[in-house]
């Protein structure tokens, strides 16, 4: 394991797809608000997805010069991700959003997360 992210560039990737993410948590696009409506995420909650983003990108950006942040950020994205997929499975909401946003972001953060910090 190592405390700072190598390869980087993963990482910077990463950060950019999340802040973007998040922007898109403000006033999502029908897909989105369709997503989070359809696992029973309530509206009034919606801002918070957008923080759990931003501190998620911003550790991910401070871990490139701090030890153990980044890797920790990204570690939180899986399990934010892990979360999410059991929202859907749970709310039995597994169309195209679930297998594509969802588990393809959980597929991404976890090859982040084994190839930057846990090689």
């Amino acid at each position: 394991m190592t405390l700072l992210p190598d390869p980087l560039w993963p990482v910077i990737v990463l950060a950019v797809i999340v802040v973007g993410d998040g922007l898109l948590t403000f006033r999502p696009p029908k897909a989105i608000a369709a997503c989070l409506d359809g696992v029973g995420f309530p509206r009034d909650w919606w801002w918070v997805i957008a923080v759990v983003k931003f501190l998620a990108a911003a550790g991910l950006v401070i871990g490139i010069w701090a030890p153990g942040v980044g890797a920790a950020a990204s570690a939180g994205l899986v399990a934010y991700f892990l979360c999410a997929a059991a929202a859907h499975l749970r709310a039995r909401y597994v169309g195209r959003d679930f297998w594509l946003n969802c588990l393809g972001m959980l597929v991404v953060c976890l090859a982040v997360l084994v190839f930057c910090f846990l090689n």
